[in-house]
């Protein structure tokens, strides 16, 4: 069985929803996924934006949410989640959070690209962990991964 991230609330590439975003009630959407390889130690999700503008960084990917250490056993996560148990941690965000921060582009349709690893190890020594810190921390240790993309336009932009 392939390793796939799905939602109940937006197709793959299709609009995320006004509530899981700034101008709603900014929760984070549910998400399911099926087919973690059977050797998986632990599953990160990381909720990125790659078209944010930004003068200083062209090339920046603004970073929304970051789950590590999530249990494999895991099938997704519901709509609005905020506390996590386990072993599970929450990664800094971009606005230097440690929760989710929907969508909420300035100008245009942009895209955020939900991102599910599978690896072959806990991610330990990173609480909390960025972005940066957790992808060095899993290179080596990828099993497996996929994504779901959607896509959101403010009113008016």
């Amino acid at each position: 069985m392939a390793f796939v991230i799905t939602s109940p609330a937006f197709a793959h590439n299709g609009q995320i929803p006004r509530a899981y975003t700034c101008e709603g009630e900014d929760i984070s959407p549910p998400l399911e996924w099926k087919g973690v390889p059977p050797t998986t130690k632990s599953l990160v999700l990381i909720v990125d934006d790659p078209d944010a503008p930004d003068p200083a960084h062209p090339k920046m990917t603004w970073v929304h949410w970051i789950l590590y250490n999530l249990p494999p056993d895991l099938s997704g996560l519901p709509a609005g989640v905020s506390v996590l148990h386990g072993t599970t941690v929450t990664g800094i965000n971009d606005w230097k959070r440690k929760d989710y921060g929907g969508p909420c582009p300035p100008i245009g349709r942009h895209r955020y690209f939900f991102k599910l690893y599978a690896l072959d190890r806990l991610l330990d020594h990173l609480t909390p962990g960025s972005k940066d810190q957790i992808e060095s921390a899993m290179r080596g240790h990828v099993l497996a991964g996929t994504e779901i993309i959607g896509t959101y336009q403010k009113a008016g932009t």
